[in-house]
């Protein structure tokens, strides 16, 4: 089983990188973005036979532990 994490600062805090980004997109032309935000994408593979509930469990618990920051950086995973 796999999963995919992703972590973006909340929307409150400011994104220095998403900026830098979008600028750096408006100078290329492309001047139809109208919001840049920076994050970050964990892949994990997990051991056969894990229960979906237990995996879940423990995909929570990894973000607050390690993946993100709750204070400042929001979370979510998707289950292939």
């Amino acid at each position: 089983m796999k999963a995919k994490v992703y972590v973006t600062l909340k929307k409150s805090v400011l994104d220095p990188q998403g900026k830098t980004i979008q600028s750096a997109l408006d100078a290329l032309g492309f001047r139809d973005v109208a919001e840049t935000r920076a994050g970050k994408m964990f892949e994990l593979s997990f051991k056969d036979g894990l229960e979906r509930s237990k995996l879940e469990r423990d995909l929570k618990k990894m973000c607050e532990r390690l993946l993100a920051n709750p204070v400042i950086e929001d979370y979510r995973w998707e289950i292939e």
